[in-house]
């Protein structure tokens, strides 16, 4: 939050940064997740100050030529990925002035989204997968199989508790980015590596995974296992590249998309976009399977 403070006098005029934190109480009381809150405060601040420094203070004063200007000026210092970002915070801000009726004509309507080409994301190989299962323990197994057959988040996974798992191998989860429920799986082997973890435990924690203490395992304890990991193996990846490489394997296994955008928890297939990282090897074996001349 940005707490402004003005003089009474002056509410009516001085009324951009008042509104800018009303969004952001607004979306907390949402139940926005804390990520997506940060990301709107940083990156609506810097659209305040170059207000500022342009003598506007209201949002009435704000048109569609002011927002092409302040995005040349992002420019300047920004890579269009960046530039971006800041962007879909700006067009979150006044739509929800437009809704609540704080400004009769949305500026942001008219302006274009700047262009920008969103390279593909890079999953983990399965050979990578196999070379740190070999120096892992069982915790460890467990976690990075669980990763690589659900497509879950870091934080998704950490906020699992061992109730979350049902014996059929169904996985609800209930705190997401999105804070949708939905339900994911695990197949048999990772059920099997994932008991084997169980039965080491001897502590009283309802978390599905913990450290050597008996406690809920952290970000930061989740990071520490795969830096550790990978410096044993051999290879270097991140966490998010098992979310990755769920969701190209499960495409190129023959999932259709729709399905995969549920398992997700994708809101729209948009967001998939990148994860799809598609080889002339995908490509040709789409051909193989759908050539209309193969089936004359």
């Amino acid at each position: 939050m940005f707490n402004i403070k003005i003089d009474n006098q002056r509410i009516l005029e001085i009324n951009l940064g008042i509104y800018i934190d009303a969004f952001l109480t607004d979306s907390k009381a949402a139940g926005l997740a804390r990520t997506t809150l940060f990301f709107y405060s940083q990156r609506l601040k810097p659209f305040l100050e170059y207000c500022n420094s342009q003598q506007i203070t209201s949002i009435e004063q704000i048109t569609p030529d002011f927002i092409r200007r302040y995005i040349l000026y992002l420019q300047e210092n920004h890579n269009p990925g960046g530039v971006h970002t800041f962007f879909r915070a700006l067009r979150a801000f006044f739509y929800w002035a437009e809704f609540e009726e704080l400004i009769e004509k949305n500026p942001i309507k008219k302006v274009k989204a700047p262009k920008v080409d969103l390279p593909p994301l890079s999953p983990i190989s399965l050979d990578d997968v196999n070379k740190l299962l070999q120096v892992s323990n069982e915790r460890d197994k467990a976690v990075f199989l669980f990763l690589l057959d659900t497509g879950l988040g870091a934080g998704e996974l950490l906020a699992l508790n061992v109730i979350d798992v049902a014996l059929d191998g169904a996985v609800i989860i209930t705190k997401s980015k999105s804070h949708k429920p939905r339900t994911v799986f695990i197949c048999r082997k990772t059920r099997r590596v994932l008991r084997a973890y169980l039965r080491t435990r001897q502590d009283n924690c309802t978390a599905l995974f913990v450290t050597k203490f008996g406690d809920r395992l952290s970000y930061m304890g989740l990071r520490e296992i795969l830096r550790r990991r990978m410096q044993q193996a051999g290879v270097k990846t991140t966490l998010h590249s098992f979310r990755r490489a769920f969701c190209s394997n499960m495409l190129r296994n023959g999932v259709d998309i729709y399905s995969l955008k549920k398992l997700m928890g994708h809101a729209d297939l948009s967001v998939m976009q990148r994860y799809l990282q598609q080889t002339n090897f995908d490509t040709r074996r789409a051909h193989e399977l759908g050539s209309p001349v193969e089936g004359l």
